[in-house]
């Protein structure tokens, strides 16, 4: 769309330029907590936290009164609690197939509320409760929208698997729900008065609902008249600041404490700035939280480090693990939500035991929460993996390097910057433009002073391999020459106002603005179709998009996002599905670029905001950080903890959005960032460059090794995410993922692991001559993987580390393939040779795998992939095919056309016998040949300590193999 400059003086100018110079003035600040909400602000939140310190001092004064029953303990040491006002109405529970269904009554507000509790194949338990005959819909539609096939045909358990039996346990009534799944005997225990509910894995209890009786529903009501009274706190209205929030529905609010039995360590919820263990939120020690986690999509400017803040995206699913389990929690509301957590040590019973207390509540809907029994990690996301589905196979060049500023100034200066990328010899594939490239920040248009010629801008670039991102906000300007905002406004797309006449206008970039209704799926599928070749003018298949600003961001509103009484499609108040805009308009996207080719691609964009379900449609990061040493420590908990909740295709700003990163913070940034699986540089407008080569040697020459690593890494990067496509394990881990029991790494945060192969230690402090502190853990053998220098298991080692090296080890027992040849882009790789290293363990045994497909394309939902299980023992390499492998006509298409691409070289790091091995023998396709053998050993010893033994290595030299064949390689 061309619009002439008279049209471009017609912005809004002066609040463009008013905002911007609003934030500048704020670089290098602090969060203002001033614009955002605490918990004793949200009236709802504060309702249900005085009603836990009211249920507290009832435990706290058994003998009170109001109090049903003294504290009880079963057999196994779980507590039941000392009271609660909930409990189960007589003769209303019943099985019912794979569902228990149940009436539970407050005893003073005699509104039956419905409960189901249903067993899934996998052990997973989901409890579902709202109002028998609410007074009006609640809206009941999340999962819609999050789980797998809209929650419709979850796999639930067979109901002939399913057994219920009723007795009375410590004179509570009480119904055993039991499912035995293979090895693994599942229970639900729940007691009628008071109501709640354990689940028990193997007849121990893991997780608790109701046994702090923090169980508490609003039930819909009628307003009081004019002058009557209203005993509610802030129930139908409240205000913060400027802004008063009017509640049509009145007080709806529930909340549920969900207790983890036997745990100490819970992680997940993103996205706040807490450690990785997340801290306690009450009455905790030195360095607890005075507020809740909360969980509501904010543009939170310049956000606070360590903080339970809530910020761009949010995930409601927490895990808790010790060293004999893992358990989940999966709480599907996509409205407001606030969670406590609490440790005590549980007294009750035979034993002591640890309880981490979390206490949940949400401001309207439904209450659907799902408890994933695990008891391992592999379980608890092949769980997950039932009721979500999980992150797709990417764009293969997406995970390579991408290049963004705010903004590239124009056509010349993102071609020059292409070309100083060639020039250095460093690799990249995606250079990214910010909202300047616009007229006056109206979406799918362009600048034509700034970009004269897009179409061959992009040309260039693809010449080279390279791609190109726009962005693309929801706010759309309000201009009725602008087609977009006409076609909008006229079809009705918008968000409404109040009571739901006329469209909700607010400022944002590009001042006054109406923000596309994604929940609509017309107005959905409309605004994704503006991305087709035949909508956004000179746009091609090798431009991609970025969704920013959508939490949604919005200049005067409060707390910088919408009002809360707005109303979406359907009639639901934006308050019912706050936490779902940014995932719903990235959905709109990823549709809309997957149907503007004949044959689908896959699509990439990124989204600032997020929630569950998100990890379908793209790549997410985190946020406006800042050019400081405390956010890129802070990067690694923030992206484990995504990773953690299923969030995986994420990152951080490499080199700090704010702010101005010295050359040694760069260079450490760049580091650490080539182990995110999002690699992204981005920088501020007011900021001074930071491309890769801007402080000159020797920086460059680190920066150019590090983004080199990752792209001699992307075969094991791709792998990986063909692991978590499959089965919802992690990219990058917390360490106790692969050593569940080791304690010592539960709250481990500043070393983590890539796949289950690779271990990063990161250095995150700019004193080079301090020694950083790595414990090798597991049974196996380390080894440095630019050295090849062996460590042993269980042992703590010091480095002394100088700007030019990274601590980066890969696990004894691994096998990790790689390209070496350097290209100028992920596209020039594509016909590369491979390298496999091999590590071996202390039985000379190494396992690993390669998974390649056309990186662009479905076509491996058919068939057309190359999956390698390779396995290294007593001296003799094999590759075979995974038994995913489906001989069909795609899968053979495919091999053939792979048919040129072989092994160049095998590097088997650690083997006892290597200085004896002189020739390797190779066996494929029945014929048999030797080739040569050279040895190595490292000469570089960077441990404080002597410990260390240098490995010997053997490279087998041009074995030329076929990549996609069955052969053996052995000395």
């Amino acid at each position: 769309m061309k619009l002439n400059n008279s049209l471009r003086t017609r912005t809004s100018t002066l609040f463009y330029l008013a905002a911007t110079a609003s934030l500048l003035a704020k670089v290098g600040q602090a969060v203002n907590h001033a614009n955002f909400k605490t918990c004793e602000q949200s009236a709802f939140a504060r309702r249900h936290r005085l009603f836990a310190d009211t249920m507290a001092k009832k435990v706290a004064e058994p003998n009170s009164k109001n109090t049903k029953s003294s504290s009880s303990s079963s057999a196994d040491g779980s507590t039941h609690p000392a009271s609660s006002p909930y409990s189960v109405i007589d003769s209303s529970v019943h099985l019912d197939g794979h569902t228990v269904t149940a009436s539970v009554q407050h005893e003073q507000a005699q509104v039956p509320l419905h409960f189901e509790i249903a067993f899934l194949k996998s052990g997973t338990v989901r409890v579902r409760v709202q109002e028998v005959d609410p007074l009006v819909p609640r809206y009941s539609e999340a999962h819609k929208h999050i789980l797998r096939d809209e929650g419709s045909s979850l796999p639930y358990a067979s109901p002939d698997d399913i057994k219920m039996a009723t007795e009375a346990v410590n004179g509570l009534v009480t119904h055993t729900v039991s499912y035995v799944n293979g090895s693994s005997a599942f229970s639900v225990r729940m007691t009628e008065n008071p109501w709640t509910l354990e689940y028990l894995v193997n007849g121990k209890p893991t997780m608790q609902l109701n046994t702090s009786g923090l169980f508490h529903f609003e039930h819909l009501r009628q307003k009081p008249a004019d002058g009557d009274l209203d005993n509610v706190d802030g129930g139908w209205e409240e205000t913060f600041k400027n802004w008063t929030d009017h509640k049509r529905r009145g007080p709806e609010s529930f909340g549920l404490d969900i207790n983890f039995y036997g745990f100490e360590h819970v992680y997940g919820i993103p996205e706040h700035t807490s450690p990785l263990s997340l801290k306690d939120t009450r009455g905790g020690g030195e360095g607890a939280y005075d507020q809740p986690y909360r969980i509501y999509n904010l543009d939170v400017f310049n956000y606070q480090l360590d903080s339970p803040m809530a910020i761009y995206g949010s995930l409601p699913f927490m895990l808790a693990h010790n060293a004999e389990a893992t358990v989940g929690v999966f709480w599907v509301n996509s409205s407001e939500t606030w969670v406590d957590v609490t440790r005590k040590l549980n007294r009750g019973g035979f034993k002591q035991q640890s309880v981490v207390n979390t206490h949940w509540f949400s401001e309207s809907g439904t209450m659907d929460v799902f408890l994933l029994p695990g008891p391992s990690t592999a379980d608890v996301y092949r769980q997950y993996s039932e009721i979500s589905e999980q992150t797709p196979m990417p764009r293969e060049f997406a995970l390579g390097y991408h290049q963004c500023r705010w903004n590239y100034e124009d056509q010349e200066d993102v071609l020059a910057v292409s070309a100083k990328f060639h020039e250095h010899s460093i690799p990249y594939d995606v250079i990214w433009l910010d909202v300047e490239y616009t007229v006056g920040k109206r979406y799918f248009t362009w600048d034509y002073d700034k970009f004269p010629n897009p179409l061959g801008m992009q040309q260039e670039l693809a010449r080279n391999g390279h791609k190109l991102v726009t962005i693309s906000d929801p706010h759309i300007m309000v201009d009725n020459d602008y087609r977009i905002w006409k076609e909008g406004n006229e079809n009705g797309y918008f968000i409404k106002n109040i009571g739901g006449l006329g469209n909700y206008e607010a400022s944002c970039w590009p001042g006054v603005s109406s923000w596309v209704d994604f929940l609509d799926p017309a107005a959905s599928k409309w605004m994704g179709a503006q991305y087709g070749l035949d909508k956004f003018p000179e746009s091609t298949t090798d431009m991609f998009v970025w969704n920013d600003m959508n939490e949604p961001a919005v200049f005067d509103g409060p707390e910088h996002t919408m009002d809360k009484a707005l109303i979406q499609h359907g009639g639901w108040e934006h308050r019912d599905v706050h936490n779902l805009y940014g995932m719903t308009q990235q959905r709109s996207t990823f549709e809309g670029l997957l149907a503007r080719e004949p044959v689908a691609m896959r699509p990439f964009l990124l989204s600032r905001s997020f929630y569950a379900g998100s990890q379908r449609y793209g790549a997410i990061w985190t946020g406006d950080n800042t050019a400081s040493w405390g956010y890129l420590r802070a990067s690694i908990p923030m992206l484990l903890s995504n990773n953690i909740a299923g969030m995986h295709f994420s990152g951080a700003d490499v080199g700090g959005f704010f702010g101005n990163p010295d050359p040694e913070l760069l260079t450490r940034w760049f580091q650490l960032g080539a182990w995110y699986p999002f690699f992204r540089g981005h920088a501020h407008f007011n900021t001074e460059r930071r491309e890769p080569w801007i402080f000159g040697e020797p920086y460059v020459s680190y920066i150019r090794n590090a983004i080199r690593e990752r792209y001699r890494l992307l075969p094991h990067w791709y792998t990986l995410f063909r692991e978590a496509s499959l089965t919802g394990m992690p990219l990058i881990r917390p360490m106790w993922m692969e050593f569940p029991a080791e304690p010592d790494l539960f709250a481990e945060q500043d070393t983590f692991m890539v796949g289950s192969s690779i271990m990063v230690a990161a250095i995150t402090k700019p004193d080079t001559s301090i020694p950083v502190d790595v414990l090798f853990p597991g049974e196996e053998p380390w080894y440095d993987m630019h050295t090849h220098v062996a460590y042993p298991a269980q042992l703590t080692t010091q480095f002394v580390v100088d700007l030019a090296n990274t601590l980066v080890f890969a696990r004894g027992g691994s096998i990790i393939p790689t390209r070496e040849q350097q290209r100028q882009s992920s596209a020039y790789m594509k016909s590369d040779p491979f390298t496999l290293y091999v590590y071996v363990d202390q039985a000379g045994f190494a396992a690993g795998k390669l998974y390649i497909d056309d990186g662009e394309t479905y076509d491996y939902q058919s068939g057309a992939f190359i999956e390698r299980e390779l396995t290294f023992l007593g001296s003799k390499l094999i590759s075979r095919a995974s038994p995913l492998t489906k001989n069909t006509s795609a899968h053979q298409t495919f091999v053939q056309k792979m048919s040129g691409i072989n092994v160049e070289r095998v590097a088997v790091v650690g083997l006892a016998i290597a200085h004896n091995v002189a020739e390797a023998v190779v066996v494929e396709n029945g014929t048999t040949r030797t080739v040569n053998v050279s040895h190595s050993h490292s000469s570089k010893i960077v441990a404080t300590d002597t410990v260390s033994n240098n490995s010997p290595c053997i490279v087998i030299c041009n074995p030329a193999v076929f990549i996609g064949g069955d052969w053996e390689i052995s000395f």
